[in-house]
C-alpha cells in the first residue's frame, strides 16, 4: 500500500489488519527496541545481509552487534577513526519498519495510541478517533549528533520557551512549554552520538537521566519525558584519557561495549577501498598497485613514527586510491595514452597520506613528506617480495652496480617508456611476468613497480625518477662480500 493510500486519522487506522483491536492508551506500545529485534530475527530467518557495505567484521564486530540488537540493549563502538562506526550506526536503521504511523502536528514524533509526550496526550483525548496521524520513513528516524565540548543540555534535551508558555497559557515548568532539542525529536528512532566522551559531563548526566529516569531539570524546573529511543554511540578507546571520559553512570548502563577494528589482512582493505574509491571508470589500477595502495596504510600503522593511539584511517588508502587514478588520468589526457596508475601516480598522492598520519616526535623531525614516502618505500618492498619475492634480478641488479643509472619516463606513451626499460637488462621480461598483460600501459607499470620494489628491498637506491645502484651503507654482506 502506498503511502498517499494509507489511513489518515487514527479511526482509519484502527480498521486495518495490523491494528484490529487496538484502542487509545491501551499500554500495547511497541518500542523500538522490539521493532529492531522484530526485523533482525527476520532478516536473521531468511539469511538477508545484516549490514551492507561493512567488510570485514563477519566474526568480529557483527556478532557482538546482533547479540546487543537481539538483547534489546543500547551500545556503544568503541575504536579508532576509519573503522566504519558512523556507518554502522547509520546502517542500523534498515532494520526499523519502512514507515510509522506518528501523531501529526507535533514537534516530537509521538505513537498515535500510547502517546508520551503531553502534546500527543491532549490531541489524543481531543480527537479521538478522529486523531490526524502522518507516515514517518525510517530515513526520518535516525538523529546523529557529533559530541563537541560545547554541545549544551538544550542542544541534546530542549529548553523552556517563555514564548510558547505564554502562548499556552502554561508554567514555566510545564513539559509543554519546551521547546525540544534532538533527542525528544528522535522519539519512535534511533538516536546516535559520536564521539560520546567529548561531551560535557553535565550534558551526559542529563543524557543519562533522561533515559534511564525519565527526567532532567532544565533550569530549575523538572521535566519529566518518558523517550522510547534507542540510544547508540561511538568513541575513540583512547577518549577515556585523552580528550574526555565517560561518566560512571552512563557507561555503566551502556548494555554493550563493542570494540572496532582495522582490516586484518590486505586483501580485505583491497575489498574496502574498491568499494568507497570514486575514480573514472576508464582508469586502469592494475592488482599489484591496488595492493600497494593498501598496503601503505598497513605500514604506517606499524610504523613507530606513527601515532598509533590516533590510529591511521582506512581513509587513507582510500583517498590515495582516488588521488593516484586522478594523476594517472592526468598524464592520459596530456599523453592521449591509456590511464594506467603507476607507481610515480602513488608518489603524487603524497597529500592523501600525510593528513592521514599524526606523527610522533621522531617523526615531526623528520617531516610528514619524508615519513610517507619511506612507508611507501617499504610497501613496495613488502608487496615485490610476497608477490615475487623469488624472481631472479641478479642480471638486472649487476647492470646497477656497474654505474647504470636509469630514470624512468614519466611523460609520452607507454610504447615510448617501454622502448626506454628496454636499457635495463631482463625489466621488460620481469615487466610482462608481473602484469600478465600483453596492455604496453600495464607492463611499464609493471616495469615501475619491480624497480620500486627492488628500491623497497634495499637492492636498489632511488632520487625522484632516477633508480640506481644501492648505497654502499645499504648493501647486505653475505659470505664476506657485498652484493
Amino acid at each position: 500500500m502506498t503511502v498517499t493510500a494509507r489511513a489518515r486519522t487514527l479511526g482509519e487506522l484502527l480498521q486495518t489488519a495490523e491494528y484490529a483491536g487496538r484502542s487509545p492508551f491501551d499500554g500495547r506500545a511497541r518500542l523500538v527496541q522490539d521493532e529492531v529485534r522484530e526485523n533482525l530475527t527476520r532478516k536473521l530467518r531468511s539469511g538477508e545481509e545484516l549490514f551492507p557495505g561493512v567488510v570485514g567484521y563477519d566474526d568480529t564486530v557483527i556478532p557482538q552487534l546482533v547479540n546487543a540488537l537481539l538483547a534489546r540493549q543500547n551500545f556503544i563502538l568503541l575504536g579508532l577513526r576509519g573503522q566504519a562506526k558512523s556507518r554502522i550506526l547509520r546502517a542500523i536503521t534498515d532494520l526499523l519498519d519502512e514507515e510509522v504511523p506518528v501523531i501529526a502536528g507535533v514537534d516530537m514524533p509521538d505513537d498515535v495510541l500510547n502517546p508520551v509526550g503531553a502534546e500527543g496526550r491532549h490531541l489524543l483525548e481531543a480527537h479521538g478517533l478522529e486523531l490526524p496521524i502522518r507516515w514517518l520513513p525510517r530515513a526520518d528516524r535516525y538523529v546523529e549528533k557529533l559530541a563537541t565540548p560545547d554541545v549544551t543540555v538544550a542542544d541534546l534535551i530542549g529548553d523552556v520557551d517563555p514564548i510558547k508558555a505564554a502562548r499556552l497559557g502554561t508554567s514555566l515548568g510545564d513539559v509543554r512549554s519546551m521547546h525540544f532539542g534532538l533527542l525528544p525529536r528522535a522519539n519512535r528512532g534511533i538516536f546516535a552520538v559520536n564521539e560520546l566522551a567529548d561531551l560535557a559531563p553535565k550534558v551526559q548526566v542529563a543524557l543519562f537521566n533522561i533515559l534511564q529516569e525519565g527526567d532532567v531539570q532544565i533550569k530549575g524546573y523538572p521535566i519529566r519525558l518518558e523517550l522510547d529511543v534507542m540510544l547508540v554511540f561511538s568513541a575513540n578507546p583512547e577518549d577515556y584519557t585523552a580528550r574526555g571520559k565517560i561518566v560512571t553512570p552512563l557507561k555503566d548502563r551502556i548494555g554493550s561495549e563493542i570494540r572496532t577494528h582495522y582490516p586484518t589482512d590486505v586483501q580485505l582493505g583491497m575489498n574496502i577501498t574498491a568499494q568507497e574509491a570514486v575514480r573514472s571508470a576508464d582508469v586502469v589500477v592494475p592488482g599489484f598497485i591496488a595492493e600497494l595502495i593498501e598496503e601503505i596504510a598497513f605500514q604506517a600503522r606499524e610504523d613507530g613514527r606513527v601515532d598509533k593511539m590516533s590510529g591511521v584511517s582506512q581513509r587513507l588508502p582510500i583517498s590515495l586510491m582516488e588521488v593516484a587514478a586522478a594523476n594517472a588520468e592526468r598524464r592520459s589526457l596530456m599523453a592521449g595514452d591509456a590511464a594506467v596508475v603507476r607507481v610515480s601516480d602513488v608518489y603524487a598522492g603524497l597529500p592523501a597520506i600525510t593528513g592521514k598520519m599524526e606523527l610522533e616526535y621522531e617523526g615531526e623531525l623528520k617531516g610528514a613528506d619524508n615519513i610517507a614516502r619511506d612507508v611507501i618505500r617499504k610497501a613496495a618492498g613488502a608487496v615485490y617480495a610476497r608477490r615475487y619475492g623469488s624472481a631472479n634480478t641478479r642480471e638486472l641488479e649487476k647492470w646497477f652496480e656497474g654505474g647504470n643509472v636509469f630514470r624512468f619516463p614519466q611523460g609520452g606513451d607507454a610504447a615510448g617508456a617501454l622502448k626506454a626499460a628496454r636499457e635495463v637488462p631482463g625489466l621488460t621480461d620481469l615487466a610482462a611476468e608481473v602484469a600478465l598483460s600483453a596492455d604496453d600501459a600495464v607492463r611499464v607499470a609493471a616495469a615501475e613497480f619491480v624497480l620500486e620494489g627492488l628500491y623497497g628491498r634495499k637492492k636498489l637506491s632511488r632520487a625522484e625518477e632516477l633508480y640506481a645502484a644501492p648505497e654502499p651503507e645499504t648493501r647486505q654482506q653475505r659470505g664476506g662480500r657485498w652484493n
